[in-house]
């Protein structure tokens, strides 16, 4: 019923970019939904068959396993089995000391950044304990 309702729907809207398409205001936009929407109607249909099939061979595959000396169809894997995939690089450290250096650098002027911030905006530790004592 929800797949009649939304084809149904898709076409009326079509039908309904058509019109806007063929009015004094219509513009290739409107041409292009009016081609699309039909489309879309067609991709809920084929979606609504292709999940009632897959529906339908699920239950054949769990009947006849129940089955003695029936054969199972063969499934196809849905993971990827392990080892088939390369190892992923390691990313190697490689400790710079001028990097290093440099970084620490950065850090204490951050360091001293947020300190005169916090003193510009009257939080400094000695004035905070003045007021707060």
């Amino acid at each position: 019923m929800l797949v009649i309702v939304a084809a149904l729907g898709c076409l009326a809207l079509a039908w309904w970019q058509w019109q806007r398409f063929e009015s004094s205001s219509g513009t290739g936009q409107n041409l292009g939904y009016a081609l699309q929407w039909p489309l879309f109607a067609a991709f809920a249909v084929f979606a609504y068959f292709r999940f009632v099939r897959l529906e339908q061979e699920a239950e054949e595959h769990g009947e006849s396993g129940d089955a003695p000396g029936a054969t199972p169809k063969p499934v196809a894997p849905r993971e990827i089995p392990a080892g088939i995939l390369p190892e992923r690089p390691q990313a190697v450290r490689d400790e710079d000391p001028v990097l290093a250096e440099y970084n620490r650098y950065l850090a204490e002027l951050h360091a001293r950044d947020i300190d005169d911030q916090v003193r510009e905006a009257g939080l400094g530790a000695r004035e905070t304990e003045r007021k707060a004592g």
